[in-house]
């Protein structure tokens, strides 16, 4: 016999979940995730992945790093289709979680790193490629670390949003599978750190 609930046994479970999760802790890190992203999680289409891999000429010699990686599809289709070696980065748990789960699946995971971080924190000195699909504010903010850190000759590519001032080498703009129209930008890096 299933025996009700008493207003003491209630209060001592409210008194113990609130224990273990109160509710200015869970607002604090939600607030703490909201002022960290650099855009919301919109996932690239897969037509679009790749277009943005062949847009960088990405092959077997490269580290291609994915900045706001979510579930990590840029950086397991690169090691899936070219053999690249990949590092994702996203602030999110869950996403992270996903992209192990997605690399595992691709059977790549011995190719790809995924890493729960701030993408403005991330040091970005191995990439020889870097993909982004963030905001135009986001990518002039990550514009100074990755011309500090990176290599002259290494290249970032940008879906849908450019860096300011910084006039891409390459812009590629095409209709996806959708019937959506696209644009990416491609940089190669010259060396020069911009502010």
């Amino acid at each position: 016999m299933v025996r009700p609930l008493t207003f003491f046994s209630l209060l001592v479970a409210f008194i113990f979940i609130g224990s273990i999760f109160p509710s200015q802790t869970v607002q604090n890190h939600l607030e703490a995730q909201e002022q960290n992203s650099l855009a919301p999680f919109v996932p690239t289409p897969q037509d679009v992945v790749n277009r943005m891999l062949e847009l960088a000429g990405v092959t077997n010699q490269d580290v291609v790093y994915d900045l706001g990686c979510g579930d990590g599809r840029i950086v397991i289709t690169a090691a899936e289709t070219f053999g690249a070696r990949g590092v994702g980065v996203d602030f999110d748990p869950q996403r992270i979680a996903e992209a192990n789960a997605n690399a595992e699946r691709a059977g790549v995971s011995h190719l790809v790193t995924f890493i729960e971080q701030d993408a403005m924190l991330v040091d970005v000195s191995d990439a020889t490629v870097v993909t982004l699909y963030l905001l135009s504010s986001s990518n002039l903010k990550l514009r100074p670390r990755l011309t500090r850190q990176l290599k002259a000759g290494a290249r970032i590519v940008s879906h849908a949003f450019s860096m300011g001032d910084w006039t891409a080498d390459q812009i590629d703009e095409f209709t996806d599978e959708r019937g959506n129209t696209r644009r990416l930008f491609l940089w190669r890096h010259d060396g020069t750190v911009r502010p």
